[in-house]
């Protein structure tokens, strides 16, 4: 009972010095940046073909011959590296694959030919320079 309460963390309150402000300010600059500094952020992309795969079967659920995604999405890839024309393709697709319309098969080409062969890409888009739509002719 006869303990004061300051006396339990080391003495009174009047005998401890104050801390300055810039003190505490670097004090806590250096908790807030020092694990901010200490490791890098891991930023890792997926595989293409996990991606391709993920979205195309999950989030927009096409469905493919043989049931073969990326097999699938390869082909796309073979038939823009072997010169096919962008409406070429898109024709085989519309056939091909479901959903089958214009913008689902667009999608489906543009996403595939940047995932799973960027190096292609070029050439898609040069083929594609004046495409229109079989329902836009």
């Amino acid at each position: 009972m006869g303990r004061n309460f300051d006396s339990s963390f080391g003495g009174s309150l009047r005998d401890r010095r104050p801390v300055s402000l810039v003190a505490l300010v670097v004090g806590a600059a250096a908790v807030v940046i020092a694990p901010q500094m200490s490791a890098p952020r891991a930023q890792a992309a997926p595989d293409p073909r996990v991606e391709y795969l993920y979205d195309v079967s999950v989030r927009r659920q096409y469905n493919f011959p043989n049931n073969d995604a990326v097999g699938y999405g390869f082909q796309i890839c073979g038939k823009v590296s072997g010169g096919e024309g962008y409406p070429q393709v898109m024709g085989d697709v519309k056939n091909e694959v479901t959903p089958n319309d214009e913008f689902a098969a667009n999608y489906l080409v543009s996403y595939a030919v940047n995932l799973l062969c960027p190096d292609q890409l070029w050439q898609l888009r040069n083929s594609a320079a004046h495409y229109r739509s079989p329902a836009d002719s």
